[in-house]
Order: structure tokens, then C-alpha cells, then sequence
């Protein structure tokens, strides 16, 4: 069964729309108030309500039956349905536009999944991606503390041409490509909220919500982590180990593609 069935329970309170994201996503994605939106990997459907609210008559797919759970006694006005990426159970030609937020690392295979939005999607319709690379994710200051935990995460990461050659393969052609760099206002607690914030990471409610913490970990190294962690904190250390990892990479990237070609 999916993999967020065993995420602990808290991350329905901690894994919330945040507003910048939000706005982002809308603006990358609407057109007009007829189209249909798909929203594939939407977990417990807060970006997926959000949208709603905002107007889109958007639908939600999810492999974990107890996320779209969630999510339905959260707006039951919305179409939830259990599928994957690479199983969407709607016919060709079925939606206007896709969204897909930080699922992508969940997917058994980029192309396949692509090459499935490619079929229920209309030629000329578009798909939002946002993830996080690879690339992206070897300058987290995190791997100062989880190394192996950080390795991990990454090896199930999608390299930015990874995904662009996906892309490519299922007849997409991207569009526009955007790096986010974390805000110290995100309000949506994902691996790398905590940049800003240190002390972020040493709550546990707030590490539940985090797949990295909750399926990968080594528990003996984030115990030891947090441990270090906290004295950095304490002594102020953090600040110049934070420093050495800057760059100019984003921290999460945004790429939008329209499906160009329609595949036998």
C-alpha cells in the first residue's frame, strides 16, 4: 500500500496550502472556469481544496486510500479518486490541466507516469510540476546532521534532466521552468521548511509529516542528528554551517509543459 498510509497522523496538521504555492500553482495553471484540473498525488487534498475555493472544478487522485479519506471529510464536493500516476482510471482526453506537487519521487516511473497524463489529458493541455531535484538537494545545510538521511532522500530524487527527458518521452514540451527558494513564511512543512528555522526540525509532530523522518530515516542517526542539531542551536553555531550551504539553485523547482504530441 502507499507509502503515506504509515506517515503518523499529524501530518494532516502540519502539511497545509501555503499561500505563496498556492498562488503560484493558480496562476501556472487557470484558464477559464470550464476546464477540468487534475490533481495526481494530491495526499489529504489541501492544494486541492485550495484551487477549488479559488474555482477550479478540479479532481483529486492519490494511491493512498486514507489520505483521499482525509481529504473527503475535509470537502466531499470534490471528486477524490484512488489511482497513481501510472494508473490515472479516467478516459482519454479527460482533463483541460494537471498539477503535481512534491510527488514525483513517489512514482515507480517518470515516463510512464507522464506518458499517463499525456493520455488523459487534451492535446495543448498542461501539466504544473513542483519537486525538488537532486541537484537541488545536495546544498541542504541538513546533511550536516542527517547525511544518510539526506542520501537517501535523494537517491529516490529526480535529477532536473530526468525529468525534462521524461518529459520529452511522453510528448510534453516544458514551457517554463521556475526555482523556489524556501521562504521563512512557508506555511506548508515539507523536508525543507525548516531552512530559517532550525529549531523546525527538532519537533516531532513536525518531522511525522515528513516522509524523509517517517520512511527512510535511520533512527539512530536522527536521533544523534537532532541531538547535534540542538547544540549548534544552542551555541550558534548553526548560523555559519547554514552559511556554507547557500547557493543559487532554489531549493524546489516549478516546471510547466503542454502536451504537444498524442501517443498510440
Amino acid at each position: 500500500m502507499a507509502k503515506y498510509d504509515t506517515i503518523g497522523t499529524h501530518y494532516n496538521q502540519t502539511r497545509t496550502a501555503d499561500p505563496f504555492l498556492l498562488d503560484q500553482m493558480w496562476q501556472k495553471l487557470y484558464h477559464t472556469d470550464h476546464q477540468r484540473y487534475l490533481d495526481i498525488g494530491c495526499g489529504t487534498g489541501n492544494y486541492t481544496i485550495a484551487l477549488h475555493e479559488k474555482g477550479m472544478a478540479i479532481t483529486g487522485v492519490d494511491p493512498s486510500l486514507k489520505m483521499l479519506q482525509k481529504a473527503d471529510a475535509k470537502n466531499s464536493d470534490i471528486e477524490w479518486t484512488q489511482g497513481s500516476a501510472e494508473n490515472i482510471p479516467f478516459e482519454n482526453n479527460s482533463f483541460d490541466a494537471a498539477i503535481a506537487s512534491l510527488t514525483l519521487h513517489h512514482w515507480t516511473s517518470l515516463v510512464d507516469g507522464f506518458k499517463e497524463l499525456n493520455r488523459v489529458l487534451k492535446t495543448g493541455g498542461g501539466i504544473t510540476i513542483f519537486t525538488s531535484s537532486k541537484e537541488q538537494m545536495l546544498g541542504y545545510w541538513l546533511h550536516h546532521y542527517f547525511p544518510q538521511m539526506l542520501a537517501d532522500s535523494i537517491q529516490q530524487m529526480p535529477a532536473r534532466d530526468e525529468i525534462v527527458n521524461a518529459l520529452s518521452e511522453a510528448g510534453f514540451e516544458i514551457t517554463d521552468t521556475d526555482p523556489y527558494f524556501v521562504r521563512p513564511d512557508l506555511q506548508d512543512k515539507f523536508l525543507y521548511a525548516g531552512k530559517h528555522d532550525p529549531s523546525f526540525y527538532l519537533d516531532p509532530i513536525m518531522r511525522q509529516g515528513i516522509s524523509s523522518f517517517s520512511s527512510l530515516a535511520n533512527q539512530a542517526e536522527v536521533e544523534q542528528g537532532l541531538d547535534k542539531l540542538e547544540e549548534d542551536i544552542n551555541s550558534g553555531k548553526i548560523k555559519s554551517i547554514i552559511e556554507s550551504y547557500e547557493n543559487d539553485l532554489g531549493d524546489y523547482l516549478f516546471v510547466s509543459a503542454i502536451k504537444v504530441l498524442v501517443l498510440d
